[in-house]
């Protein structure tokens, strides 16, 4: 690759981190992309990074074709669409090669789900003879009962739970607040969890998190998402559920069994899948 190539480049790359404030991951994907596709051209026809023609791009995509899914090819077009806007506006290129390239078609993607046979037998793994078991069950059962993300579960306080009412306060962007419901079984298992499990769990520490930990150097604090998720793979292998699991895979399975139930398809995009702000 040439040094004007990875001079704009870089240039290019701190362009998008002022304008966007994107992490460093997807910095250096941007990065890694755009160099690949200037050292392609340099091996290949000796062609400027800055000098291509739509046919040139074409054919570094009819070159990687069978090396790429069409979500990476897809996610490398997206990207040298960005670079080309942002260097026709600041005159290092004259056209926009990307300008007539359309994206890969991709198949449809259907989110994995659980059987209601299989949720019941994953909500029923956790051993509530001890007090590990009884928080663990009332995270699967109020995660599967409100369709939280799991991000939003493990940072639950106590303050936010009301058990009379049945909801959960949860703060979203902007400081933004709404209003989850679940249902008595959840309830049941909170309540259990909160008067049999959660004070001896924590012993003599005090803090508002809802689920606790007791182990490593954060014992007594929120639990982390990486640290639920390895709970929620144990439990998975001990009710025998084989099917490969995500973190959204328990919130598809609540969104799926409400329809599966008769509630409507509006009501469950509000509860599960719109954005919350």
């Amino acid at each position: 690759m040439s040094s004007d190539s990875q001079a704009a480049i870089d240039r290019f790359v701190d362009a998008v981190w002022l304008e966007d404030g994107l992490s460093a991951n997807t910095l250096a994907a941007y990065r890694r992309d755009l160099a690949a596709l200037a050292d392609w051209l340099s091996q290949t026809s000796g062609i400027s990074f800055n000098s291509v023609q739509e046919l040139h791009l074409q054919a570094y995509f009819a070159a990687r074709h069978s090396l790429s899914k069409a979500t990476s090819a897809n996610r490398r077009l997206t990207v040298f669409k960005r670079y080309y806007r942002w260097a026709l506006r600041e005159r290092i290129v004259e056209v926009d090669p990307t300008l007539r390239m359309l994206a890969a078609k991709q198949a449809l993607r259907v989110p994995k789900t659980l059987s209601e046979d299989q949720v019941d037998a994953l909500l029923s793994a956790p051993d509530t003879n001890t007090a590990l078991g009884l928080r663990d069950k009332a995270m699967l059962e109020l995660l599967y009962a409100s369709g939280l993300r799991v991000t939003e579960l493990v940072k639950l306080k106590t303050l936010h739970v009301s058990l009379n009412e049945g909801v959960l306060r949860i703060m979203g962007k902007g400081s933004k607040e709404r209003l989850v419901p679940f249902g008595d079984m959840a309830r049941d298992s909170l309540t259990d969890y909160l008067q049999n499990a959660r004070g001896a769990l924590l012993g003599a520490k005090q803090t508002d998190d809802l689920f606790v930990t007791t182990s490593g150097p954060k014992a007594g604090t929120a639990m982390s998402r990486i640290m639920f998720w390895q709970l929620i793979k144990k439990y998975a292998v001990l009710s025998g559920i084989t099917a490969p699991l995500s973190p959204h895979t328990l919130r598809h399975a609540f969104a799926t069994h409400l329809l599966n139930h008769g509630v409507d398809l509006r009501s469950v995009q509000v509860l599960v899948y719109l954005p919350h702000r």
